[in-house]
C-alpha cells in the first residue's frame, strides 16, 4: 500500500463519507423482494375479513380455482396441519394469556384485515382478481374496542377459550412507596395521556419470495425484513422444517421503523404453499393491505400522578398503563411497554416509582414495535406532566428541570428505575440547545403577543431524554423473560490482494451500516475505504446474528466489528514480528503500517501481511495461515443518549391551524462515526415524532372498521409539512462499549412528539387548555380552546372548522378516537 492510500486510510471515525449504499439505491439497481424473479414462479393473493369479529361458517375457495391463471387456493383448515401458531418471543409474565395466532384464521376472525383463504395464481393480478369468487359466510360477534370496557366481567371476549381480555399485569416498584411520599408531598398532580395507534408507512410495503429445492426439502426464503436470523429459526418453529434447510435473505430493505422486526402470517403461509406444490411463490401487500395487515404502533392510556415539594423537587411518580395488544400477540407485542417501564423517571432523581402495565386484547391490528418501542411513550408523559408541574409551580419548564436532573459529576448513576446510565451531560446539551433556540428572546415575544391579545399565539415546548437503546444485555433480557439473546457477531476476512470482506449479523434497512461498518474496519485495519466489504443479510453468508431494532446496531453490532478489527491486527502482529524479525512489544501499528520502534524504514503493511498469510511461506511457528477474526460481543449495559429538544409553534386560535416555527436539538450520542448519517437519523426520526404529534392517528369506527386506511385518511406528514432543524451534539462517551458511541436512530422520535405537543398547550395556557389529545389537529385545538371557554358538548364535538388550510391536517371523521374521553382541556 502506497504512503498516499495509507494517509486516505487514515482517521474515517467521525468522517463525513457520503453512503456507499446510496448510489445503487438512487439509480434503481437494486434488489428489493418484489423485483425477485425466477422460473416458474406464482403469485400468491390474501382474502382478508372486512369484519372485525365474526365467526367463520362456511369458506368454499372453488370458485376461485375455476378463474383463468389459478393454481391452488387454500382455507386456513388446509394449511393447519402445514403451520404452527405464530409466535410471541416475550411473554412478560408467568401468568400472561398467549391465545392461538393462526397464520389464516380458521373458526374466527378477531379483526378487520385477518386472513381468511389465499390464492395462488401465475400472476399477480389474476391472484387478486380470484379472491372475489371466493365465498365465506360470517357469523358477527360483538366487537372489543374500548380498553376499559374490554376489562368489565360482562365484556364481550376476543378469546372466548381464554376466558379474560386481559393479556397481563406487569408490576415494577423501587424506592420507597408511591404513598409515602404522596402523603409527605406538597403538590401531586395526576394526569391522563393517550397514545394514538400509528400506522408504519416504509417506502418498500412487506414482501417475501420463496424457492424451494424439493429434491432436498431445502428453501430459500427472501423477505423485506429487518430480522433475517430470528425469521429463520421462527419460520422453523412455525412449519417444522428443520432451521438448516431453510435460508433467509434479507435483499435491500426499504425501511422498517419497526413493522418488519416481526414474523408475519404472509412469509409463513408462502413457506408452506411452496412446500406443497414444490414452486417459487411471491407474495406483495398493497398500501391498503398493509395499513390492515401490518402491525401497528403505540396504543395506550397513561394515568400519570407525580408528588412533589413547593420547591419544585420531585418526590415520586406513578404509572398505570392500559396498552392495546390488539387481536393477538406477535413476536414482541407484550414486551413493548415494558421496555418504557425503566424511563418512566427519565433524567430525573426521585425517591418512589411505581408503575404497572396492564396489557388488554382488542379487536384491532395487533400492536408491536413501532420507532423507539416503548421509550417514546414514556418520555411523552414524564415530559408533558413536568410542564404542567412547572405550570403548577408558576416555574419556568426549564428551570423545573434543571432542579431534578441527575448532574454531570454524578455519573454513573443508578436510576429509581435500576438502570445504570454509564454517562451524560444534560446541563451542557440544554445550555447549548438554549442558545441556539433563542430561549430568552422567545420568552419576551410571547409575553409581549399574549398581552396583546394575539389571535395566534406562540408556544414553546420543551422535552429533554435520554432513552436505554442497544438492546443487548442477555443477562437482563432473560430477566425480562425475552426468548433471545442480546449479543452481536462479526467476522474479519482478510483477502489474499488486501481487499477486506466485514461480515455483520446486523440487518440494515436503511441505516448505512455498509459505510459505518467500512469505516470502522478501515479506521481500525488502516485500509482505505473503498477496500471494505460489508456481507450482511444473508443466513448462509452470514449465519450468526441477532438483527436491528431498538438502535443496537451500532453499540452492539458495531463494537463486533470493532473487536473483529483489532483482534486482526494482534494475530497480523505475530507475523510482522516475525517477518521483521523483531518482538511483537517493539512494533507499532499506526495507520495499517507495523514498523519496528526507532527503525521505521523496517515495516509491513497490513494488507502484505494478509498475503504473506495467504503463501504460508513464511510462517512462525504454530500460527495458522490466516488472520481472519470472528467475535461475539455481549455488552454489559444499554447505551444511553441524551438530549435537549425545543420547539415553537404559532397557534391560530380561530382555526386551529399550527404551525411549527422553530425547532432546535442537541443530541449526545456518544462518539460518531459519521456525523452525516447521525444528522440524517435525526431528522428522520424528527420527522416521525411530529407526526404523531400533529398528524398521524389510525381511527376505527364503532364496528372496529379502520375508517384511516389509505394514504388519503391517514396523514403523513411531506416535507412541506415539515421545518428546518436546527441539530447539534454533545459528546460524552459511551462506558459500555469500546467505541464510546451510543444509538441514534430512535432518539428524534423519542424526543420531538412531547416537545411539540407541550409548545401546542403552552401556546394555548393562557386561554385555559392544558391538554390536546395527539394528533393536535385543527380540528383538535378548536375543540380545546371551545372547552376551555365553556363551549356545549355539541359544540366541542364537531362543529369546528373542518379544515383549517394547514397542508396535511385535515379533520378525520372519527376524530374523538377510540381509547375513551377526548380529554381536550
Amino acid at each position: 500500500m502506497t504512503d498516499q492510500a495509507v494517509q486516505a486510510a487514515a482517521h474515517e471515525i467521525g468522517r463525513a463519507r457520503l453512503r456507499k449504499e446510496d448510489a445503487r439505491l438512487i439509480t434503481g439497481q437494486t434488489n428489493w423482494t418484489d423485483n425477485i424473479q425466477v422460473a416458474g414462479l406464482l403469485h400468491l393473493a390474501v382474502l382478508r375479513s372486512p369484519m372485525a369479529h365474526a365467526r367463520i361458517t362456511r369458506v368454499d375457495v372453488s370458485p376461485a380455482l375455476e378463474r383463468p391463471g389459478v393454481v391452488a387456493a387454500f382455507t386456513g383448515a388446509d394449511l393447519a396441519g402445514s403451520l404452527g401458531s405464530l409466535p410471541c418471543a416475550w411473554p412478560v409474565t408467568e401468568d400472561i394469556v398467549l391465545p392461538d395466532h393462526p397464520p389464516i384464521a380458521v373458526d374466527e376472525v378477531r379483526h378487520a384485515g385477518d386472513p381468511v383463504a389465499v390464492v395462488v395464481a401465475r400472476d399477480r393480478y389474476a391472484a387478486a382478481d380470484a379472491l372475489e369468487a371466493i365465498e365465506v359466510d360470517y357469523d358477527p360477534l360483538p366487537p372489543v374496542l374500548d380498553l376499559e370496557a374490554a376489562l368489565a366481567d360482562d365484556a364481550p371476549l376476543v378469546h372466548a377459550d381464554k376466558g379474560t381480555n386481559r393479556c397481563y399485569t406487569w408490576p415494577l416498584a423501587t424506592g420507597e412507596s408511591f404513598e409515602a411520599v404522596r402523603r409527605r408531598a406538597e403538590v401531586t398532580l395526576k394526569r391522563r395521556y393517550h397514545q394514538q395507534r400509528l400506522i408504519p408507512n416504509a417506502m418498500e410495503p412487506r414482501a417475501v419470495v420463496v424457492t424451494p429445492i424439493a429434491a432436498s426439502g431445502e428453501y430459500t426464503v427472501y423477505s423485506a425484513t429487518q430480522i433475517p436470523h430470528i425469521l429463520r429459526i421462527m419460520l422453523a418453529t412455525v412449519t417444522g422444517i428443520p432451521e438448516h434447510r431453510l435460508r433467509v435473505i434479507a435483499p435491500d430493505v426499504g425501511g422498517g421503523f419497526g413493522s418488519k422486526l416481526q414474523v408475519y402470517g404472509e412469509e409463513a403461509v408462502a413457506l408452506a404453499v411452496a412446500r406443497r406444490l414444490g414452486r417459487p411463490v411471491k407474495w406483495t401487500e398493497s398500501r391498503s393491505e398493509g395499513y390492515l395487515a401490518t402491525h401497528h404502533g403505540r396504543g395506550m392510556i397513561q394515568d400519570i400522578e407525580v408528588a412533589a415539594t413547593r420547591e419544585g423537587r420531585l418526590l415520586g411518580l406513578k404509572v398505570d398503563l392500559t396498552a392495546d395488544m390488539g387481536a393477538y400477540l406477535m413476536l414482541v407485542t407484550p414486551g413493548i411497554p415494558i421496555l418504557g417501564a425503566f424511563m418512566y423517571p427519565a433524567i430525573y432523581k426521585m425517591d418512589a416509582y411505581e408503575f404497572t402495565c396492564t396489557g388488554v386484547f382488542t379487536t384491532r391490528t395487533p400492536t408491536d414495535a413501532y420507532r423507539g418501542a416503548g421509550r417514546p411513550e414514556a418520555t411523552f408523559a414524564i415530559e408533558r406532566i413536568m410542564d404542567e408541574l412547572a405550570a403548577e409551580l408558576g416555574l419556568d419548564p426549564v428551570e423545573l428541570r434543571r432542579r431534578n436532573w441527575i448532574r454531570h459529576e454524578e455519573f454513573p448513576y443508578t436510576s429509581i428505575a435500576g438502570l445504570t446510565y454509564d454517562s451524560g451531560n444534560y446541563e451542557a446539551a440544554t445550555e447549548k440547545a438554549l442558545a441556539l433556540f433563542g430561549y430568552d428572546g422567545l420568552r419576551a415575544e410571547q409575553r409581549r403577543r399574549n398581552e396583546a391579545g394575539d389571535t395566534v399565539r406562540l408556544g414553546i415546548g420543551v422535552s429533554t431524554y435520554t432513552e436505554m437503546c442497544g438492546l443487548a444485555p442477555s443477562r437482563v433480557l432473560r430477566d425480562l423473560r425475552y426468548a433471545a439473546g442480546g449479543w452481536e457477531a462479526a467476522s474479519i476476512r482478510m483477502l489474499p490482494t488486501g481487499k477486506v470482506e466485514v461480515v455483520t449479523g446486523t440487518s440494515p434497512h436503511g441505516q448505512g451500516h455498509e459505510t459505518c461498518w467500512s469505516q470502522i474496519a478501515a479506521d481500525v485495519l488502516g485500509v482505505p475505504f473503498e477496500d471494505v466489504e460489508v456481507v450482511h443479510g444473508d443466513t448462509r453468508s452470514s449465519p450468526q446474528g441477532m438483527d436491528t431494532y431498538g438502535s443496537r446496531s451500532l453499540a452492539v453490532g458495531g463494537e463486533a466489528v470493532h473487536r473483529a478489527a483489532t483482534q486482526v491486527v494482534e494475530k497480523a502482529r505475530k507475523v510482522a514480528a516475525h517477518l521483521l524479525e523483531a518482538s511483537e512489544q517493539d512494533l507499532e501499528f499506526t495507520d495499517g503500517v507495523f514498523a519496528v520502534k526507532g527503525s521505521p524504514e523496517a515495516r509491513k503493511t497490513i494488507q502484505e501481511i494478509a498475503f504473506e498469510t495467504f503463501t504460508g511461506h513464511d510462517l512462525p511457528d504454530g500460527v495458522e495461515p490466516s488472520i481472519n477474526a470472528e467475535t461475539v460481543v455481549d455488552p454489559e449495559n444499554f447505551s444511553y443518549p441524551h438530549g435537549t429538544h425545543l420547539c415553537a409553534v404559532e397557534v391560530d386560535t380561530e382555526t386551529g391551524k399550527t404551525q411549527i416555527r422553530s425547532y432546535v436539538c442537541v443530541d449526545d450520542v456518544g462518539h460518531v462515526v459519521n456525523p452525516m448519517i447521525v444528522e440524517g437519523q435525526v431528522h428522520g426520526g424528527l420527522a416521525q415524532g411530529i407526526a404523531q404529534a400533529l398528524f398521524e392517528e389510525a381511527v376505527y369506527d364503532d364496528e372496529g372498521n379502520l375508517v384511516s386506511g389509505t394514504m388519503a385518511d391517514y396523514l403523513v406528514p411531506s416535507a412541506a409539512d415539515l421545518p428546518d432543524f436546527v441539530t447539534d451534539r454533545t459528546e460524552t462517551p459511551a462506558a459500555s462499549n469500546a467505541m464510546g458511541v451510543k444509538g441514534v436512530g430512535e432518539a428524534g422520535a423519542i424526543a420531538s412528539t412531547p416537545a411539540v405537543v407541550n409548545a401546542v398547550v403552552d401556546a394555548l395556557r393562557p386561554l385555559g387548555v392544558t391538554d390536546v389529545r395527539m394528533p393536535c389537529s385543527p380540528q383538535r385545538v378548536w375543540q380545546a380552546l371551545r372547552s376551555a371557554r365553556g363551549g356545549t358538548s355539541e359544540e366541542t364535538a364537531g362543529t369546528g372548522p373542518a379544515r383549517s388550510g394547514q397542508s396535511g391536517q385535515a379533520a378525520r371523521s372519527g376524530d374523538l378516537g377510540q381509547y375513551g374521553e377526548e380529554g381536550s382541556a
